[in-house]
């Protein structure tokens, strides 16, 4: 599956980057290790035809959560820190 070979590749950078290699070998070839790696998923997992990562690619990456952004009390913060004194109602009127 390709997800497996992905989660392969992945695993073989992070161990180049552990063990502080200069160079390391990626399937045959040897390539230098570029140090600003970096490798992000993002899933949503409740949509119809999405599948589960495979456990092998979901252990090389941390959990994280996200979630929209109270707007309101963005504005309130902001406009407050400026000065006004009715923050909050002026808030809720730009959001």
């Amino acid at each position: 599956e390709v997800l497996s070979v992905i989660a392969q590749q992945i695993m073989t950078i992070q161990n180049a980057l552990k063990a502080n290699a200069e160079r390391f070998e990626f399937f045959g070839k040897e390539i230098r290790l570029n140090r600003n790696y970096g490798c992000f998923i993002t899933m949503n997992p409740g949509y119809a035809g999405r599948t589960e990562l495979p456990d092998n690619l979901k252990a090389l990456f941390r959990p994280m959560a996200m979630m929209v952004p109270d707007y309101a009390l963005i504005a309130e913060i902001m406009l407050f820190s400026e000065g006004f004194g009715d923050s909050l109602t002026l808030a809720r009127k730009q959001t």
